[in-house]
Protein backbone atom coordinates (compact mmCIF):
# COMPACT_ATOMS: atom_id res chain seq x y z
CA UNK A 1 0.00 0.00 0.00
CA UNK A 2 1.05 3.44 -1.31
CA UNK A 3 -0.35 7.10 0.32
CA UNK A 4 1.12 9.83 -1.63
CA UNK A 5 0.04 13.42 -3.04
CA UNK A 6 0.18 13.88 -6.72
CA UNK A 7 2.78 15.81 -6.76
CA UNK A 8 5.02 12.92 -6.12
CA UNK A 9 3.48 10.62 -8.75
CA UNK A 10 6.60 10.42 -10.48
CA UNK A 11 8.14 8.69 -8.31
CA UNK A 12 5.80 5.55 -8.96
CA UNK A 13 6.48 5.31 -12.41
CA UNK A 14 9.06 2.42 -12.09
CA UNK A 15 6.80 0.21 -10.86
CA UNK A 16 5.17 -0.68 -13.81
CA UNK A 17 5.47 1.71 -17.28
CA UNK A 18 1.65 1.35 -17.13
CA UNK A 19 1.54 3.19 -13.80
CA UNK A 20 3.45 6.15 -15.70
CA UNK A 21 0.85 6.14 -18.92
CA UNK A 22 -1.95 6.31 -15.99
CA UNK A 23 -0.26 9.16 -14.05
CA UNK A 24 0.73 11.31 -17.38
CA UNK A 25 -3.11 10.66 -18.58
CA UNK A 26 -4.32 12.11 -15.58
CA UNK A 27 -1.65 15.52 -15.47
CA UNK A 28 -3.56 16.51 -18.86
CA UNK A 29 -7.10 14.90 -18.26
CA UNK A 30 -10.09 17.67 -16.82
CA UNK A 31 -11.43 14.97 -14.67
CA UNK A 32 -14.24 17.62 -14.01
CA UNK A 33 -15.51 16.95 -16.94
CA UNK A 34 -15.65 13.35 -16.47
CA UNK A 35 -18.65 11.41 -16.42
CA UNK A 36 -19.00 8.56 -13.79
CA UNK A 37 -18.54 5.26 -15.07
CA UNK A 38 -15.60 2.97 -17.24
CA UNK A 39 -13.07 4.97 -19.43
CA UNK A 40 -10.55 3.34 -21.33
CA UNK A 41 -6.66 3.94 -21.44
CA UNK A 42 -5.57 1.02 -22.93
CA UNK A 43 -8.55 -1.11 -23.03
CA UNK A 44 -8.04 -3.74 -20.51
CA UNK A 45 -4.64 -3.10 -19.96
CA UNK A 46 -5.33 0.45 -18.67
CA UNK A 47 -8.78 2.36 -17.64
CA UNK A 48 -10.09 4.35 -15.33
CA UNK A 49 -13.03 4.24 -13.33
CA UNK A 50 -14.58 7.30 -12.06
CA UNK A 51 -17.54 7.01 -9.57
CA UNK A 52 -19.25 9.23 -6.90
CA UNK A 53 -20.70 7.49 -4.07
CA UNK A 54 -21.69 8.14 -0.70
CA UNK A 55 -19.31 6.56 2.43
CA UNK A 56 -19.91 4.02 4.64
CA UNK A 57 -19.19 3.56 8.35
CA UNK A 58 -16.05 1.33 9.12
CA UNK A 59 -18.11 -1.17 10.82
CA UNK A 60 -18.66 -2.08 7.14
CA UNK A 61 -15.38 -2.10 6.02
CA UNK A 62 -15.31 -5.04 3.77
CA UNK A 63 -11.69 -5.66 2.53
CA UNK A 64 -11.42 -6.79 -1.36
CA UNK A 65 -8.61 -8.58 -2.83
CA UNK A 66 -7.25 -8.59 -7.00
CA UNK A 67 -5.24 -11.15 -8.84
CA UNK A 68 -4.59 -8.98 -12.37
CA UNK A 69 -5.09 -5.20 -11.76
CA UNK A 70 -3.22 -2.76 -9.17
CA UNK A 71 -5.45 0.08 -8.37
CA UNK A 72 -4.32 4.01 -7.71
CA UNK A 73 -7.53 5.55 -6.11
CA UNK A 74 -7.21 9.26 -6.60
CA UNK A 75 -9.79 11.15 -4.33
CA UNK A 76 -11.17 14.54 -5.88
CA UNK A 77 -13.72 15.48 -3.97
CA UNK A 78 -14.13 14.93 -0.27
CA UNK A 79 -12.03 13.17 1.58
CA UNK A 80 -11.73 8.51 2.19
CA UNK A 81 -10.94 6.02 4.93
CA UNK A 82 -9.36 3.34 3.83
CA UNK A 83 -8.95 -0.14 5.82
CA UNK A 84 -5.92 -1.91 5.18
CA UNK A 85 -4.68 -5.09 6.10
CA UNK A 86 -1.49 -7.36 4.31
CA UNK A 87 -2.84 -10.61 2.02
CA UNK A 88 -1.18 -12.98 3.93
CA UNK A 89 -3.64 -11.86 6.87
CA UNK A 90 -7.02 -12.28 5.37
CA UNK A 91 -8.38 -15.96 5.92
CA UNK A 92 -12.53 -15.66 6.06
CA UNK A 93 -13.75 -15.55 2.62
CA UNK A 94 -17.06 -13.89 2.09
CA UNK A 95 -17.12 -14.85 -1.58
CA UNK A 96 -15.46 -16.87 -4.12
CA UNK A 97 -13.54 -15.17 -6.20
CA UNK A 98 -14.95 -13.66 -9.76
CA UNK A 99 -12.35 -14.05 -11.84
CA UNK A 100 -14.74 -11.60 -14.60
CA UNK A 101 -14.64 -9.03 -11.98
CA UNK A 102 -10.85 -9.56 -10.83
CA UNK A 103 -12.06 -9.49 -7.28
CA UNK A 104 -12.96 -11.05 -3.79
CA UNK A 105 -14.47 -10.30 -0.59
CA UNK A 106 -13.43 -11.36 2.76
CA UNK A 107 -15.01 -10.98 6.66
CA UNK A 108 -11.86 -10.22 8.32
CA UNK A 109 -11.89 -6.64 9.89
CA UNK A 110 -8.63 -4.57 8.66
CA UNK A 111 -5.63 -4.20 10.64
CA UNK A 112 -4.92 -0.98 10.00
CA UNK A 113 -7.27 2.48 8.56
CA UNK A 114 -5.62 5.48 6.57
CA UNK A 115 -7.40 8.75 5.37
CA UNK A 116 -6.85 9.43 0.89
CA UNK A 117 -7.85 13.41 1.18
CA UNK A 118 -8.14 15.38 -2.25
CA UNK A 119 -5.19 15.49 -4.42
CA UNK A 120 -3.78 12.33 -2.93
CA UNK A 121 -3.60 9.18 -4.29
CA UNK A 122 -3.32 5.26 -2.58
CA UNK A 123 -1.62 2.47 -4.88
CA UNK A 124 -3.27 -0.85 -4.04
CA UNK A 125 -1.42 -4.00 -4.96
CA UNK A 126 -2.97 -7.45 -5.12
CA UNK A 127 -1.28 -8.14 -1.85
CA UNK A 128 -3.05 -5.54 -0.49
CA UNK A 129 -6.27 -6.14 1.21
CA UNK A 130 -7.89 -2.99 1.08
CA UNK A 131 -11.72 -1.77 2.23
CA UNK A 132 -12.05 1.42 0.46
CA UNK A 133 -15.14 3.77 0.61
CA UNK A 134 -15.61 4.44 4.47
CA UNK A 135 -16.28 7.47 6.02
CA UNK A 136 -19.14 10.44 5.63
CA UNK A 137 -20.63 12.20 3.00
CA UNK A 138 -19.65 12.36 -0.42
CA UNK A 139 -16.97 11.67 -2.62
CA UNK A 140 -16.10 11.77 -6.07
CA UNK A 141 -12.57 9.65 -7.25
CA UNK A 142 -10.68 7.65 -9.93
CA UNK A 143 -10.32 4.11 -9.60
CA UNK A 144 -7.33 2.89 -12.09
CA UNK A 145 -7.12 -0.08 -13.22
CA UNK A 146 -3.41 -1.16 -14.03
CA UNK A 147 -2.55 -4.68 -15.31
CA UNK A 148 0.38 -6.09 -13.59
Amino acid sequence: MILDTLQNCELYYSLSPRMRQAFEWLERTDVSKLEVGRHNIDGDNLFVNVSELDLRPRSEAALELHREYIDIQVVFGGEEEFGWSPKSAVVAPRSEFDTEKDIQFFLDTPQTFYTVREGQFTILTPEDAHAPMLGTGHVRKLIFKVRR
